[in-house]
């Protein structure tokens, strides 16, 4: 444990400049945050004194330039910081803590959705902690609206972050923009250790540097002659990693690639470093993310490397491509989860058929619900093969996830408000009879439809408006189909007065073919027309025995009557 002091002349000069009282440098992390703040802005030496239980006494040495990042760096790694502390986060006690870091400059779709449901499942089965961060650097490209969505959608298929910015968290903020602070200590601590450089170029000269280098037929490289923005110094001699996915990597990127840009001339940070310092300070212990930034990782443990931090563990997911190979592209209006959720697809479904064209889980059948995702998957089973979607299996998945609901009774009730208000946004000003209305009857209803729909919305179709609205028969309609309506009507029509009130699908069937013989001159087919035509105003649909059931005694008695008064002027 250290307890540190600064001299007073030098306390004094640094607080000032960040308006920081002495009183808030209290703790170690405290201390952390105050120290990085002077050394990495000042070029002045730091009188810096400190009494030191188990660890190098520093007492009145004066900060060397070259020692000053390393005197940070000691302070945030020393094992008696508190995780909860924002500036010296820590996964020495085994805490798994995952991270999903969409870039708000478009809405989600279903890549960012897949690698995000591969983050939670990987932290709910060991127990750790998701989180969502926003990556808003690129403050040209963000689309208004884009971040409340994409938590959003993230929520309503059902896999919340635990920290965010919504939420909030011990280690926020989940937002890039409110972090510039943080990225500007990195960056300048890279140039005082001679990490990183000052480069002035305007954007026209690189783009005529890059230019020229593709004529030519070279790697498009920064040639060190004007300084501007800050850039990272490649080294060669990149360390192989060890990747969970595609096993052992290492790319040389100082030969193929020039000094990245780190730091931009508007205050922002380039992706490179932002995300290197928020999985640090955020405590994250395993990045998972897509296979394109395989690539660039070992570009990113350079820059570990030169801050002086230890790596998280590496797990690039193969991509998920459409069905013939190709790129999913957000030009394609259907792989935006809003879409998905519009068009009445279940969020279970959306997530069975994500996994499903992949790999990581010890079985791939369907219908898996989140609990069996979670409990069933291996990331050793991730294979480094490309999953291909297949998007018009989606009404199949569709089906058997809502067959599920409509069995659990609690997600059940949830179907029937979604249910009611689909009836009420399509037939708000056709509906004679409220009852249809009720959660009992709807109920009913989905209950009987189950395993023949793939999503609610398909009840309120046309095919289905008898359910909902009372059909208009004519009687040129009837009369085609039979001379024996009124007789046929009135057979039929007695029999369900003298039924009760729980009618049976299977029952009624064997009655209606029985009570069909009773016709004189109408084949049985003809029969069965008559009477769905009477129920539905049409020619297909369910069977007519089903029907009944579905609209219920009292309503079927109410159509059959009103058949009987049909005549040649109606």
């Amino acid at each position: 444990m250290c307890v540190a002091v600064f001299t007073s002349a030098s306390v004094s000069s640094c607080m000032t400049m960040f308006s920081l009282s002495v009183s808030a440098v209290t703790t170690r992390c405290h201390l952390f945050t105050a120290l990085h703040r002077c050394v990495l802005t000042s070029n002045a030496g730091l009188t810096y004194s400190s009494t030191c239980i188990g660890s190098t006494s520093l007492t009145n040495t004066p900060f060397k330039q070259e020692s000053k990042i390393s005197a940070v760096r000691n302070l945030c790694t020393d094992q008696d910081c508190n995780v909860s502390e924002k500036t010296c986060p820590t996964t020495e006690n085994g805490e798994v803590r995952v991270r999903f870091a969409p870039s708000p400059t478009g809405f989600l779709h279903l890549g960012g959705l897949r690698t995000a449901l591969y983050n939670f499942i990987f932290a709910k089965k060991h127990g750790g902690t998701f989180i969502l961060r926003l990556e808003d650097t690129d403050q040209n490209r963000l689309v208004p609206g884009a971040d409340e969505a994409i938590e959003d959608m993230l929520e309503w298929a059902g896999i919340p972050p635990d920290e965010s910015p919504r939420r909030g968290g011990p280690l926020g903020p989940y937002r890039q923009s409110e972090r510039l602070e943080l990225y500007t200590q990195a960056a300048l601590g890279l140039v005082d250790a001679g990490h990183a450089y000052y480069c002035f170029c305007s954007t026209q000269r690189l783009e005529l540097l890059k230019k020229e280098a593709l004529r030519s037929g070279q790697t498009p490289r920064y040639d060190n002659r004007c300084p501007r923005v800050i850039r990272f110094r490649l080294r060669s001699g990149v360390e192989p990693f060890q990747d969970l996915v595609f096993g052992w990597n290492q790319h040389e990127v100082a030969q193929v690639e020039g000094d990245p840009v780190v730091m931009k001339a508007d205050g922002f940070p380039t992706y490179h470093l932002a995300n290197v310092v928020d999985d640090h300070l955020m405590g994250i212990s395993h990045v998972l993310r897509g296979s394109e930034w395989l690539i660039s990782t070992s570009k990113h443990l350079l820059l570990y490397r030169a801050l002086g931090w230890s790596p998280p563990a590496f797990a690039h997911l193969p991509l998920l491509l459409n069905r013939d190979g190709s790129k999913l592209s957000k030009r394609q209006g259907d792989i935006f989860i809003q879409r998905f959720q519009q068009a009445g697809v279940l969020p279970q479904a959306l997530l069975d058929l994500t996994t499903h064209c992949g790999s990581g889980f010890a079985t791939n059948r369907i219908g898996r619900k989140m609990e069996d995702l979670i409990s069933e998957f291996n990331p050793s089973k991730i294979t480094t093969h490309s999953a291909l979607l297949d998007l018009e299996k989606i009404p199949e998945f569709n089906r058997i996830h809502l067959e599920q609901r409509i069995e659990d009774e609690e997600q059940s009730d949830s179907l029937v408000k979604d249910l009611q208000e689909h009836i009420q946004k399509a037939y708000a000003e056709e509906i004679q009879d409220k009852d249809v209305l009720r959660g009992s009857y709807i109920t009913r209803i989905l209950r009987l439809r189950k395993g023949h729909i793939s999503s609610l919305k398909e009840l309120v179709t046309p095919g289905y408006s008898y359910l909902w609205v009372r059909p208009s028969v004519s009687y040129q309609q009837v009369a085609a189909l039979t001379s024996e309506t009124q007789h046929i009507t009135s057979l039929f029509l007695r029999f369900i007065e003298a039924q009760g009130e729980e009618l049976s699908v299977e029952a009624l069937s064997k009655d209606l073919k029985t009570l069909a013989k009773s016709a004189k001159a109408t084949k049985y087919r003809d029969v069965m027309k008559l009477l769905r035509l009477s129920l539905s105003g049409l020619q297909q649909g369910p069977s007519v025995a089903e029907m009944m059931v579905s609209l219920g005694r009292r309503e079927v008695i109410h159509r059959f009557q009103k058949l009987l008064l049909l005549s040649p002027i109606s």
